[in-house]
Formats: C-alpha cells, sequence, structure tokens
C-alpha cells in the first residue's frame, strides 16, 4: 500500500497532512556532521552510495518524515554533461568551463556519474517501510543553466539572464540538452525505487514573465510529458521558487501533480490560484523554523487550515536552515500530526 504522502500527491486528501522538509538530510543534523567529518568533501559523499543512502535516512530514524529525499546535489546533471564539478569550502559549487565562455558542444558527456545515484536510490529503497515515500530529484533546466552558464552560484542570475536576451539559440540549446538528460536521470531514479519525483526550480523567481514562460513552463512541461511517456505512473512534484502570480499558470501549463509552494506567498492566495484538486506542499518560511516559539506553532496551524480543502504536505518554502535546534522540529511535527481536518 502506498504511504500517506504518495497518496497526498495522487490527489486523495487524508485525515491528516503527511510531512517532509527540504533539506531534511543534511547539515543541522549532528549524526549528518559526524559522517560528513569522516567521510570528507560532500561530492564525495553524494558518490559513497552507502554513506548517502543513511543520510537520506538519518532524518526518517529521527522523526519519522512522511518522506525520504534523496540525498545528491541538483548539480549532478552539469557534471553528467561533462562539466567538471568541485566544492569549495566557505564558497560553494564550483562548475567548469563555465558556458559563458565557452560552447555547449566543448562537453563530453559522462553519463556513467548518474550511476551511483541510482545505488543511493536502490539502498534506500531497501532500508524504508512502505508507510515512507522514497522522493528523487533534479533541477529544472533554467536553475541549473544558471550554475552552467556561470560556473558558480549568484545573487541574480545576471550571466544567464544576460545570455538569455542576447543568445537566445545558445541558451535553448543549453535549455534542451538539460532538460534530456534530466529526464534518463528522472526515469533512472524511478527505476531504482523513487516513488515520486521533485523538479526543483530554485531560481525561476529571477525571470520576467515572458521569460518565465520559455525557460522555466515550457521546460519543464517537456520534462514532465517525456517522464510521463516513459513511466506512466510517474508522481512528480513541481517547485517554482519565487514564480508569484505566475505560480498559476505554472500549475496549469505544466503538468505536474503537485506544486510546492514557497513562503511569500499567501495560502490563501494559492488556494485560489491553483487548479481545484491540485495537492500543494509548503510554505513554512524556514527562519521561523529557526526562530520557533508560539509564532512558529499559529503559523503552521494557519498554512494547514488554508489548505484543509484540497491534498496538502505540509513542508518549508525552501530548504531547512544549517542552524535550526532539533528541537523546533521536534516541536512543528508535533504540531502537524495533531491537526486534523
Amino acid at each position: 500500500m502506498p504511504g500517506l504522502l504518495l497518496d497526498t500527491l495522487k490527489g486523495r486528501c487524508g485525515e491528516r497532512s503527511p510531512v517532509w522538509l527540504m533539506r531534511q538530510a543534511g547539515r543541522y543534523l549532528p549524526e549528518y556532521r559526524e559522517l560528513r567529518a569522516e567521510k570528507g568533501g560532500f561530492l564525495e559523499l553524494v558518490y559513497d552510495t552507502q554513506a548517502a543512502a543513511e543520510v537520506t535516512l538519518q532524518p526518517i530514524r529521527r522523526f519519522g518524515f512522511d518522506g525520504a529525499i534523496l540525498f545528491s546535489d541538483i548539480l549532478i546533471v552539469p557534471y553528467a554533461m561533462g562539466q567538471d564539478l568541485a566544492f569549495l569550502a566557505g564558497e560553494g559549487p564550483h562548475l567548469s568551463p563555465p558556458l559563458v565562455d565557452h560552447a555547449l558542444n566543448s562537453l563530453v558527456s559522462v553519463p556513467e556519474r548518474l550511476e551511483p545515484i541510482y545505488g543511493t536510490v536502490a539502498a534506500v529503497k531497501a532500508a524504508l517501510g512502505s508507510e515512507t515515500t522514497l522522493l528523487g530529484f533534479a533541477g529544472s533546466p533554467w536553475t541549473v543553466a544558471t550554475y552552467m552558464i556561470a560556473g558558480e552560484g549568484s545573487r541574480d542570475q545576471h550571466a544567464a539572464r544576460a545570455m538569455a536576451y542576447r543568445d537566445p539559440a545558445a541558451m535553448q540549446a543549453i535549455i534542451d540538452r538539460i532538460a534530456e538528460v534530466t529526464v534518463d536521470y528522472l526515469a533512472g531514479q524511478i527505476a531504482a525505487g523513487a516513488e515520486a519525483v521533485q523538479l526543483f526550480d530554485s531560481w525561476s523567481g529571477t525571470l520576467a514573465p515572458d521569460q518565465f514562460e520559455r525557460w522555466v513552463i515550457a521546460p519543464n512541461a517537456r520534462i514532465v510529458a517525456a517522464l510521463r511517456d516513459r513511466c506512466p505512473e510517474a508522481t512528480i512534484i513541481g517547485f517554482p521558487k519565487g514564480a508569484g502570480e505566475k505560480l498559476g499558470a505554472y500549475a496549469r501549463e505544466t503538468g505536474v501533480d503537485a506544486i510546492g509552494v514557497d513562503e511569500t506567498l499567501d495560502p490563501a492566495w494559492v488556494n485560489r490560484e491553483l487548479p481545484d484538486g491540485m495537492a500543494v506542499q509548503g510554505n513554512l518560511d524556514p527562519l521561523l523554523l529557526l526562530a520557533g516559539g508560539e509564532t512558529l506553532e499559529r503559523r503552521a496551524v494557519a498554512i494547514l487550515e488554508a489548505f484543509a480543502g484540497r491534498p496538502q504536505v505540509f513542508n518549508l518554502g525552501h530548504g531547512i536552515d544549517r542552524h535550526t535546534p532539533i528541537a523546533h522540529v521536534e516541536r512543528l511535527l508535533d504540531v502537524v500530526r495533531g491537526w486534523r481536518r
């Protein structure tokens, strides 16, 4: 039998809302920090299948979340496309050569770099009970492209946005190639045991409306359609962070099963904008979870009540902050699990 989370993502309303947290497998957990110190660098940890499986399972053992999210990174796709990837202490990820200065066809594909990730999925699936849904993921083409073009993260994605205006044909080629590899990657995760997958478009909020339609909605719609051709039962969450008033169009046009909502949006407005019956996921501010207290509890209940009439997955508006106290997570879970429709 599918777990509560998978049931909810497929459009069924249960008595309570399932809960998982973006980046729940990671730096806020002491057991993660201990394993990270033992294994060394971040990429080495991702590519150690048993260690990555252990990280994925740590928050399930501690908190009993309804979903286990694969421990990996969205930049595995450009790494498989042929860019070199390094995570530098205090600086974050670096990809080389950056495509702002090099042509896409200069990259030599290395698809075998995806294989260890499938091994992690399979190892986690074998260890999970049927009540816990295994979630795979990938970055959406626009967000992945911003890193590939600049070679690193940036505040406003200037290099990618400028290329999209200056040379839309070059940008289209990059987006199309990322989408192609992403379909293969997600299909591989599903074949290995992922029961649902999430498309992270963390930088979608930087785009003007016409650019959002071309570089966010259109490629995500192609990925969803192609993935469903390959895996007809695929359950897909779309998370266009920062979409704002464009969220409704994304929900209607991409074909995803569920929509992730960031913390900047009013749940009552989201509830009105989304198609009837579509599952929604979100949207507690990660910094409110960091702060804790009565405001956290009131806000969690307000979100639950705002989405009470539709399938709802309780989550954050983005990833959990590394400094979040364990006690705040425990209190949040008490509130969410104690609430009933």
